[in-house]
């Protein structure tokens, strides 16, 4: 046979075998594609990562009504609104104040609240948070076994996590912290990250008083929006939770103010006038008790009595 021809004849089986071969490879990654689609639709679209790698979907600021997960309890709604009042108490420092503190009153120590903890538990009480109040307003949803009281923590103090966590761990309780996103800074006393976010982790509600703990009343309009606005979504973000409650820094708040809070998507806002929270009061007015330093167990179930009657707070503080 002529060389040239039988080139030509080896050429064109080379070239027959890659196209076989090529039709081969198309219909096994076919084959494949139709295997994964199969596989993605059978484990919820989350194809090339386990469940556990997918990132949760964040919080938007309009989620002041957004279910608080691990934080409400896992019993039923009833269906119908809850009707019980509710005192609200405002711890700052867990220590004892050092000599010359400005504000001796807000420092309770250690041992002093153990005591609190431990009478008001004495005393058939069991600490919720707002978010969880909030349900129970809404649509009946359990608090447990107990009469319901919520512990605020303002500024953000170190002591709120080294000695008031241990004690709520202890009792199975959790607490409401009212972080100002400025932050302390650790050397004057001031909650980390890490351990802003253990307390989250330890099941306690994240909360704000505002980016700076300004005085609201007197700002205008673009900073304020940034200390109650920005700051929520600024915390949602870094936290992936949902702050739903805002906390008047000293109490100070006004039509304005208010207005503010709301168009933040907050679903309500706590005061430093005293008494107890009432689910027919206004959700951005909410009594708080302070408690202060020197106060007994006996004495703050006394405190806690003797408030439940107060009248509304004002339509708006600005100290005194």
């Amino acid at each position: 046979m002529d060389p040239e021809a039988l080139r030509g004849r080896r050429e064109a089986r080379r070239r027959a075998t890659r196209r076989r071969r090529l039709q081969a490879i198309i219909g096994l990654i076919a084959v494949c594609a139709a295997a994964v689609a199969v596989i993605a639709a059978a484990s919820g679209g989350t194809t090339g990562k386990s469940p556990s790698a997918v990132a949760p979907a964040r919080p938007h600021a309009t989620d002041s009504q957004a279910a608080p997960s691990r934080r409400t309890p896992g019993a039923a709604s009833s269906g119908h609104p809850g009707t019980s009042s509710v005192p609200i108490l405002m711890y700052h420092v867990i220590a004892a104040p050092p000599p010359g503190a400005p504000f001796p009153g807000l420092y309770v120590s250690p041992a002093q609240f153990a005591e609190q903890m431990q009478a008001l538990k004495d005393g058939g009480w069991r600490a919720v948070t707002l978010d969880q109040l909030a349900a129970n307003w809404r649509t009946g949803a359990s608090l447990g076994a107990g009469k319901p009281i919520v512990l605020t923590f303002d500024n953000g103090y170190q002591s709120q996590f080294t000695q008031a966590l241990p004690v709520l761990q202890r009792l199975g309780w959790v607490g409401d912290e009212n972080i100002q996103l400025s932050g302390l800074p650790p050397s004057q006393g001031g909650l980390g990250q890490s351990q802003i976010r253990g307390l989250v982790a330890a099941g306690w509600e994240l909360d704000t008083q505002g980016f700076s703990h300004a005085d609201l009343i007197t700002l205008g309009a673009e900073r304020l929006n940034y200390e109650v606005a920005v700051t929520r979504r600024t915390l949602q973000q870094r936290y992936h939770v949902p702050v739903n409650w805002f906390c008047y820094p000293s109490g100070h708040y006004d039509a304005t103010v208010v207005s503010v809070v709301k168009a933040a998507g907050y679903a309500g806002s706590t005061t430093v006038v005293p008494g107890w929270a009432h689910p027919r009061d206004d959700p951005y007015r909410l009594h708080r008790l302070r408690v202060l330093g020197g106060t007994t167990g006996q004495a703050l179930l006394a405190q806690v009595s003797s408030a439940r009657e107060d009248p509304p707070a004002p339509t708006s503080y600005k100290g005194g």
